[in-house]
């Protein structure tokens, strides 16, 4: 209609939520997300040509924008309202590039809009106040994707060429990559420090028990160190029984605790990985559903501010709704004098935006319940009680310390509490901690004043270690990140994803461990292109995109001092030989490959010895599918083995664990994890061809529970149960393909999951047996001879169920039919039924005339729905030979489809 007004915005699910807010003479479309991108080929960004970039329509982009056009092309306004940060400021320019193209920008009045909430209000004030597309955030979003084009395309070919195996490098993928593994080198190379600790008990003179730690002995301060053994904590001990002691000193202060701003993008998703469990891609994917609109009363609506922010400031009008509300629900006393308004103290922080904060603060979560999923409902309550403790009065506590003094001052004990005068805002929120260590401030300690004489009860000492850094989680991630500078929000979670995707980390017990993959990636980029996975080269990088954005220097002029130094590097590496490669990754490596191992004699294990050949060393080799390790004999020695898995504490995940010999061969025993889940092993594979025993562990035996005795038992299934009492056949216990088994005669029965296939005994075998459903009877019976050639008819069951076969035709039993009770007639209407199906389905025309005896029950069978998958594996192969078969004949022997019924019915 000429006049009217076309709003796009990304999504769908945004377009039917804003398409109610406005009247009739808009049309709102989506355009589903980016219309266009670089197409991922060489040349798409050429730094010849100063950096000329392609861009490619895809084909679903297509199909949308021609909807766009077509309704752009009548209407006198068009508003790109995409989301309010660089990408939507990117698609919105794209757009308007495509609308250019097809001649449509004359026509209408193009402008962009914002909205950082999906109201009603604030969309139809977005509407009063459009601008045009900002440049500057266009060119910075240009320059940004053309440096990950340029290291992705240009680095990755590197990658592949001189490590075989590893997949893509990208820009801040890598840098973040090698976070992660150069925390697990630390958690390696740490090596525990033992120290002592010494604790007592009092008690006042009205009874009150407390504890307190030794802090000074004999004028001394003691430090974390200062009782290093067992020997100097027994004669602290021992200094220490006979004194007296009294309260020394008490030191009350009053501590007033802030609440934390309202949530960015990066605290979201932090909180949301500790409270909630959430990774940061479903944190974001469950925040787009409450930003873009949720259903409540028939009003569609978004019931959060937009999710990608590094700002944590509020809008007035939601700081007036928090203090409203929390007037309203707690009182006057817990409303702060002032409204507290916050800065961002991101060093980097992107255009500022509103924080995360529900639309409405007076939508409580108990009131939105019905109308939220349990996830959406968990994050909503999260943004909900952050927003609303952002703006309450700060909590007030009684933090006191008392120093316990022997009568001489030898010896000075010191206990820490604390008591909550006013709560404020933890009356709503507290914020959890990546790892929580022992906090003495929130005990509480009984009525002292200086001088008063207390009681020693127990006296003891406590061994401790020190503990490694812990591997990072999600939340601890994104956090460093953000220190450092690395990413920005919108791109924190993509950043997570892919490093998993492309299986350089994998997340174990909610921790993020390298894989070994990832770490040659890493040590391969360190030693060869150190500049560009440096913490601050990358954050100077996305400084100058900063910069970019703010207008303050040139996209381009940015793009051409990266490519300067960057080509050369990559040229650097045109004369880069394997064995370099090698050589850099197994001097980096081998510590993590090839542990020191001690033995408890004090001897040294050289864990870099060949096992197969003894003279060998072993090393880091690469082949055509990646790196493995191998011997340095080769190829008189052909030992190799793949590279160890390093796995949580405590769940012995390492790719090899040696476990002892075996007895009886004297061979090695081990256990080992491969793609397929943990096994032990029996023995070295020496070559391809020599494979030794293997068993795969039981579901549910911890591998750090496995012994060289389990181990054995394991390699000695399946075992003899004894016979079985009607029958007198063997039953055997095993591991098979699925899992821990009975068998008797040819009757399999899988365990089930509490009962322990090393340990299981005959009579328990007999009653699992014997409820088992009766397998025996479809077992290969025999139903009779085949009308047309004599040879029999069987019943028999596979892995996909019962099934009944002739020659090499199977037909599936359907569900609804008991296999022992199918008799000669309903078979052959099942193979017929089958027959004719493959041959149509070959192609080879209608259904013969087996067809005339056999089409009512052909029919028939299709109605009961009878499965058209093979019984099992074999007979899938058997079948499609036999349906190709009847195609073939039909094909050469026919010259009409009536002719060639009798033939397809002999080949049938």
């Amino acid at each position: 209609m000429a006049g009217s007004s076309v709003l796009i915005v990304e999504s769908p699910a945004k377009a039917k939520t804003i398409n109610k807010y406005l009247g009739s003479d808009f049309t709102v479309l989506a355009s589903f997300g980016h219309v266009r991108d670089l197409p991922p080929k060489d040349g798409s960004v050429r730094p010849e040509q100063d950096f000329e970039m392609d861009w490619e329509l895809g084909d679903r982009s297509k199909r949308h924008m021609d909807e766009i056009a077509k309704a752009v092309r009548h209407a006198s306004k068009v508003y790109l309202a995409t989301d309010p940060d660089r990408e939507g400021e990117a698609i919105a320019w794209h757009v308007k590039e495509l609308l250019a193209e097809r001649r449509l920008l004359g026509k209408a009045d193009v402008k962009r809009v914002t909205f950082n909430e999906i109201t009603k209000s604030a969309v139809q004030d977005a509407i009063r106040h459009p601008r045009d597309v900002n440049q500057e955030l266009v060119q910075a979003y240009l320059a940004r994707r053309a440096l990950d084009y340029l290291v992705g395309f240009t680095l990755s070919p590197v990658l592949w060429r001189k490590l075989p195996g590893s997949k893509s490098a990208g820009r801040v993928q890598s840098v973040a990559l090698r976070l992660v593994c150069e925390r697990e080198s630390e958690i390696e190379s740490f090596r525990p420090q033992e120290y002592w600790t010494i604790e007592a008990e009092f008690k006042t003179h009205d009874g009150h028990t407390f504890t307190a730690r030794l802090t000074q002995l004999d004028g001394k301060r003691l430090e974390k160190f200062s009782l290093g053994d067992k020997g100097a904590a027994d004669a602290a001990l021992e200094r220490i029984r006979p004194m007296l002691f009294r309260v020394g000193r008490v030191e009350r202060k009053e501590v007033r605790r802030n609440p934390f701003p309202p949530f960015t993008t990066s605290t979201l998703q932090q909180e949301a990985s500790r409270k909630l469990g959430f990774g940061a891609t479903k944190t974001m994917r469950t925040a787009q559903k409450l930003y873009e609109g949720v259903d409540i009363g028939g009003e569609t609506v978004g019931v959060i501010t937009y999710m990608r922010t590094d700002g944590v400031s509020l809008s007035q009008e939601a700081i007036d709704g928090a203090r409203a509300l929390i007037g309203g629900t707690w009182g006057d006393a817990y409303v702060p004098d002032k409204p507290r308004i916050y800065k961002t103290a991101a060093k980097n922080a992107q255009e500022a935006h509103e924080a995360i904060r529900p639309t409405d603060m007076s939508r409580r979560p108990d009131q939105m319940a019905r109308y939220l999923d349990r996830d959406e409902l968990r994050l909503y309550e999260l943004v909900w009680k952050r927003t609303v403790a952002s703006q309450m009065a700060s909590a007030i506590l009684d933090q006191v310390t008392v120093d316990i003094m022997s009568k001489g001052a030898e010896a000075v004990f010191r206990a820490t509490g604390s008591v909550v005068r006013f709560d404020g805002f933890l009356k709503v929120y507290q914020e959890d901690r990546d790892d929580d260590g022992e906090d003495e401030e929130h005990r509480r300690l009984p009525a002292m004043k200086d001088g008063d004489d207390l009681t020693r009860g127990a006296l003891k000492s406590d061994q401790h270690f020190t503990q490694p850094p812990p591997r990072y989680t999600e939340a601890s991630l994104v956090k460093r990140m953000e220190e450092l500078g690395i990413g920005r929000p919108s791109t924190y979670a993509s950043i997570l994803q892919v490093l998993q995707d492309r299986e350089y980390v994998r997340l174990d017990k909610r921790r993020f461990v390298p894989e070994d993959r990832g770490r040659l990636v890493t040590t391969f980029l360190e030693s060869f292109f150190p500049r560009y996975v440096q913490y601050d080269f990358t954050a100077d990088l996305e400084e100058k995109l900063d910069d970019i954005s703010g207008g303050r220097i040139f996209w381009k002029e940015v793009l051409r001092d990266f490519w300067l130094n960057f080509s050369k590097a990559i040229d650097g590496t045109k004369d880069l030989t394997i064995t370099q490669v090698l050589n850099a990754l197994d001097e980096a490596l081998g510590p993590h490959f090839f542990p020191a191992v001690t033995t408890p004699d004090g001897k040294v294990v050289d864990t870099r010895a060949c096992p197969h050949c003894g003279s060998g060393r072993l090393g880091l080799k690469l082949g055509k599918t990646g790196a493995f390790i191998g011997c340095s004999r080769y190829p008189e020695c052909k030992y190799t083995r793949p590279l160890a898995v390093a796995g949580e504490e405590g769940e012995q995940a390492e790719g090899d664990r040696e476990l002892g010999n075996d007895p009886e061969t004297g061979l090695p025993v081990a256990l080992k994890r491969g793609p397929y889940g943990v096994y032990v092993q029996l023995g070295v594979a020496a070559s391809k061809e020599d494979k030794p025993k293997r068993v795969s562990l039981p579901r549910g035996m911890n591998p750090a529970d496995v012994d060289l005795e389990i181990a054995l038992k394991l390699l000695a299934l399946p075992r003899s149960l004894g016979p079985h009492p009607e029958s007198g056949e063997e039953i055997l216990a095993g591991i098979g393909r699925f899992g821990p088994y009975l068998k008797h005669g040819d009757a399999y029965k899988n365990l089930p999951p509490d009962d322990d296939v090393l340990t299981i005994g005959l009579n328990r075998a007999v009653v699992l047996l014997g409820n088992a459903p009766a397998k025996k009877a479809v077992q290969g019976r025999e139903l009779g001879a085949h009308p047309k050639d004599g040879k029999p008819v069987k019943v028999g069951s596979g892995r996909f169920g019962p099934y009944v076969q002739h020659n090499k035709l199977f037909a599936s039993i359907p569900k609804a039919m008991n296999a022992d009770e199918v008799t000669l007639e309903q078979a052959l209407e099942l193979l017929a039924a089958k027959a004719a199906k493959d041959t149509a389905k070959k192609g080879g025309g209608t259904a013969e005339e087996p067809a005339a005896d056999a089409a009512k029950p052909a029919k028939k069978a299709t109605t009961r729905k009878t499965p058209a998958k093979a019984a099992d594996a074999g007979s899938k192969a058997a079948t499609a030979k036999t349906g190709k078969a009847a195609a073939k004949t039909v094909a050469a022997k026919s010259t009409t489809p009536r002719k060639s019924t009798t033939k397809a019915k002999t080949s049938a």
